[in-house]
C-alpha cells in the first residue's frame, strides 16, 4: 500500500483532537496515511504554514479559512474545507474582579441577564476613561464574532463601549491574570485552566450565543484538495473514524490523556477531561457543572461543513469590517466550505449525509428529521440566543435588521 503523508497544523485546543487521535490511535494508518503534527502558538502562522505549503492542512478558526480565500489583510488564496473539527467549545471567561462587579453566579447565567449588568459595568468604565477590553484569538475567528454578536445583542457597542484586541488561546490565562484583559473568549482548556488559577471566572458558553455554532475546520489550500483528492477523502474518512471514538464516553481517559502530552496541548489532563465530557467549572474552586453539548464533535452530521455556516461568518465580516455586501465575494465564502468531498468520501461508511449543502440557521427550537442521501439525520436546537434566525439566500435582508 502507497503510504500518503499529511503535514497538518494546530493549535494546543481541545478541539484540535481529531487529527491528532487519528494518529495515536491508529486510524490514519487503517486508511494508508502518515500524518505529522506541527504545533503552533497563533493562528496567524498556522495560516502562514498551510499557503506558503511547509503543512499540507490546518486544524483552523472556520473565519479564518473564509477571510483568507476573500483576500483579507492579505493576498487571496483559495482554500478548501472538506471537514468541520467541531462545534462550539468555546466560552466567555471574565476576571475574577468583572465577575465580582458583574455580580456573575455560580453557574453558567443567563446571556440576556449578563449582558445587563455587564453593560452598566462597561458603561462606568468607559466614562472613567478605562473602558473594558476583551481577549480574542484572532481577528477571523469565531471567538471574535460571537463575542461581537453576544455584546450588540445585549446594547453593548463593540469598538466603542468596550475594547476587543487579540490574544494567542495558550497565553490568554496570562493576560487575565496581568490585568491586560478584562475578560476573554477562547477555547479550552484555556478557559479552565484560567478559573483554576484563580484568575477567571467563566460567564458564558458560546453554544449559549449560537447552539452549534461552527468552529473549527480541516483547511486545505485549494491544489491540494484537488489535486490530493483521493488522499483529501481517505483524511475524511480517518477524522470521521476519529471523532466517532472521541465521543465514547469510555474513551474520554485515554483521549484525554493523550492530548495532554507535551507536543500536543501541554496542559492539565483534568481540565483536558472536563471540557471533553461537558463539565465546566465556572467559580475557582467550584465543583464542575454539566453543561450537554459544551463540544461537539459527532453527532447529526457535526462534521458536514454547511456553506450556510461560511455564509453566516461572512455576514459577520461585513457587519464588523464595514465592507460592502458583494454576491461574488458570498460565493467565494460560501465555496469554501466543501460538502461535496464530504459526501463523496463517506459514501458508503454509514454516516448519516445531509441532502442539502445549506440550510436556514438558527431556525431549530427542537430536534427534528433532516433529508439525507445516506443513513437517518437529526439535526437538534441551532438557536441564537436573541432568536433571529440567518437564511444564507438573505444575507443582506438578515443584515439590515441586525442594529
Amino acid at each position: 500500500m502507497t503510504v500518503e503523508r499529511f503535514r497538518i497544523g494546530f493549535l494546543p485546543l481541545v478541539d484540535a483532537a481529531l487529527p491528532i487521535l487519528a494518529h495515536e490511535l491508529g486510524f490514519a494508518a487503517k486508511e494508508g496515511l502518515e500524518l505529522e503534527l506541527v504545533r503552533d502558538m497563533t493562528w496567524a502562522t498556522v495560516r502562514d504554514r498551510l499557503l506558503y505549503g511547509h503543512t499540507d492542512a490546518a486544524h483552523m478558526i472556520a473565519p479564518l479559512a473564509i477571510a483568507t480565500a476573500l483576500g483579507r489583510d492579505r493576498p487571496a488564496v483559495r482554500i478548501a474545507v472538506p471537514f468541520v473539527l467541531g462545534l462550539n467549545g468555546n466560552a466567555v471567561t471574565f476576571s475574577t474582579a468583572l465577575a465580582r462587579n458583574v455580580g456573575l453566579g455560580e453557574t453558567l447565567g443567563d446571556p440576556a441577564e449578563i449582558g445587563a449588568a455587564l453593560q452598566s459595568v462597561a458603561a462606568a468604565r468607559k466614562a472613567a476613561g478605562k473602558p473594558l477590553r476583551f481577549g480574542v484569538v484572532h481577528r477571523y475567528s469565531s471567538h471574535n464574532y460571537m463575542l461581537r454578536y453576544w455584546l450588540a445583542g445585549v446594547g453593548i457597542r463593540p469598538d466603542t463601549d468596550i475594547e476587543i484586541v487579540v490574544t494567542s488561546p495558550p497565553f490568554a490565562a496570562d493576560a487575565l491574570a496581568a490585568g491586560e484583559v478584562d475578560g476573554i473568549c477562547v477555547g479550552e482548556p484555556w478557559n479552565s485552566i484560567a478559573v483554576d488559577r484563580g484568575v477567571g471566572q467563566i460567564a458564558l458558553a458560546t453554544a449559549q450565543i449560537w447552539r452549534r455554532g461552527v468552529e473549527k475546520v480541516l483547511a486545505m489550500r485549494h491544489d491540494v484538495a484537488e489535486s490530493r483528492r483521493d488522499a483529501v477523502e481517505a483524511l475524511v474518512r480517518t477524522l470521521h473514524r476519529a471523532a466517532e471514538q472521541f465521543v465514547e464516553a469510555d474513551a474520554a481517559e485515554e483521549c484525554a490523556k493523550i492530548l495532554a502530552r507535551q507536543e500536543y496541548l501541554d496542559a492539565p489532563r483534568d481540565a483536558i477531561l472536563r471540557a471533553i465530557t461537558d463539565r465546566i467549572r465556572v467559580t475557582p474552586g467550584g465543583e464542575p457543572i454539566h453543561y450537554p453539548d459544551f463540544m461537539f464533535q459527532y453527532r447529526e452530521a457535526a462534521n458536514f461543513p454547511w456553506r450556510s455556516q461560511a455564509a453566516w461568518l461572512y455576514s459577520q465580516m461585513i457587519r464588523w469590517d464595514s465592507n460592502r455586501f458583494s454576491d461574488a465575494d458570498a460565493a467565494t465564502a460560501a465555496a469554501v466550505f466543501r460538502p461535496d468531498i464530504y459526501r463523496t468520501a463517506l459514501t458508503g461508511t454509514g454516516a448519516p449525509l445531509p441532502g442539502a449543502s445549506s440550510k436556514l440557521e438558527g431556525g431549530l427550537e427542537e430536534p427534528i428529521g433532516a433529508g439525507s442521501v445516506q443513513g437517518r439525520l437529526v439535526l437538534g436546537s441551532d438557536r441564537f440566543f436573541d432568536g433571529r434566525a440567518f437564511d444564507p439566500d438573505d444575507i443582506q435582508g438578515y443584515l439590515a435588521g441586525l442594529d
